[in-house]
């Protein structure tokens, strides 16, 4: 079994926000196996001298879309799904170098693109998908514009959702989705900014859609996630078991309240509104849509603050698109100033774990965990852009015990 044992490690223990200074961490077949204080016993394969620098694990962005190669959903519906697939290469890659080892698609990834990492036939990071995200009409994911009076109903393009109405029709959506392999369930549960008829303060699916589709989720043992901005949608989601909430720019006290009574998390994705705002129309995006950025643009930050002064679970996410993917790290600049450090860290590692059912697989230096490690220069837990200087400060990645770069 390949082995590779790193010594003199200050390693980040992510869920305690501290360092166990000098430690040896020994992998093997793609699985962490031993961390220790003292010098690790037996030979291995390979021996990584991190010379005091700092070894955690590799991050988590928790609202990706690796195949959103635009931010024009309309167009991206009618491209061929290999051009979308070969254009998601480069995307994943980019992840991956960035230090992310595992991302989760709200959209758009199939079991085919996580296959294809798995098996080391794309470089990138680990994949949780949703394949399609589930969606009403008229809802966030129908890129019809208003004179289009036709749906074709044809799932298997290069779109982000589908769409489906009433409690049939969203029960077979949410078992067809979890027949192709999905490790979580999307609802598009409120107006979203992407979307051409729909208001960003609409809720969308009705309750008994929303119970049959988590209901659905439930019995396949994974989580749904939710796109939801307002305070009205976000009120209805929680109590009916959603476990995570995208976005949630608008919600309020209440929201707050609820988050924390049914042990839900919020995902905040200010990084794309930022880059949208920048230059969405530049990217691809029209006008149009991009002017409903600012009605969500100043209230993600106030979202974020009373989050964090209530105390909800949050976890890192960008949900950027296009060619502004290359923001991801920024996620971290926007939150810094309002979320602790070693909170912002734990947002981006162990915290997603956590949410969907995975403690001890990812996000934490511990034996049985996955090998997903990355070797910085100095000390995140000190600053919080050592995370964000990918080229100046990240020495090594290794995902499932295989290195991507190595420049010890």
């Amino acid at each position: 079994m390949k082995s590779t044992r790193f010594i003199n490690a200050n390693v980040i223990d992510t869920r305690n926000g501290k360092v166990l200074a000098n430690q040896q961490v020994r992998v093997q077949e793609g699985r962490i196996v031993a961390v220790s204080d003292s010098p690790l016993e037996g030979d291995d394969d390979q021996v990584v001298d991190v010379r005091g620098h700092f070894l955690m694990p590799g991050l988590v962005d928790s609202h990706v879309h690796v195949t959103a190669i635009t931010p024009n959903f309309a167009l991206l519906e009618t491209l061929s799904p290999f051009y979308v697939g070969a254009k998601s290469s480069e995307l994943l890659e980019d992840m991956l170098m960035r230090g992310f080892t595992t991302v989760r698609d709200a959209g758009g990834a199939d079991y085919g693109l996580a296959k294809a990492v798995d098996e080391g036939a794309l470089v990138g990071p680990r994949i949780m998908y949703a394949g399609n995200a589930l969606s009403q009409t008229g809802g966030h994911a129908d890129m019809r514009g208003p004179g289009q009076q036709t749906f074709e109903g044809c799932f298997c393009c290069s779109g982000l959702g589908r769409v489906c109405d009433g409690v049939s029709e969203v029960r077979r959506a949410a078992r067809d989705e979890i027949r192709k392999g999905a490790t979580q369930i999307k609802i598009m549960a409120s107006g979203g900014v992407s979307s051409p008829t729909d208001r960003i303060d609409s809720t969308q699916f009705s309750i008994e859609e929303i119970d049959a589709i988590v209901e659905e989720a439930t019995a396949a043992n994974i989580h749904t996630m939710a796109h939801a901005y307002t305070a009205r949608a976000i009120n209805r989601l929680i109590p009916r078991g959603v476990k995570t909430i995208e976005h949630g720019n608008l919600m309020d006290e209440e929201s707050c309240r609820l988050f924390i009574k049914h042990d839900a998390y919020l995902t905040p994705t200010l990084a794309t509104y930022d880059a949208l705002a920048k230059e969405g129309v530049e990217a691809g995006m029209a006008e149009h849509l991009q002017r409903k950025v600012f009605d969500v643009l100043d209230a993600g930050g106030k979202a974020l603050e009373m989050a964090q002064r209530h105390g909800v679970k949050m976890l890192f996410g960008t949900d950027l698109l296009g060619r502004m993917q290359r923001h991801q790290l920024n996620e971290f600049h926007l939150r810094k100033d309002v979320v602790p450090t070693d909170e912002l860290i734990r947002t981006a590692t162990c915290n997603a774990a956590d949410a969907f059912d995975y403690v001890g697989d990812f996000g934490e230096i511990i034996p049985g965990a996955r090998g997903d490690i990355i070797i910085l220069k100095d000390n995140p837990l000190d600053d919080i852009n050592v995370l964000t200087q990918p080229d100046e400060q990240l020495m090594l990645i290794m995902k499932d015990g295989a290195f991507y770069k190595n420049t010890l």
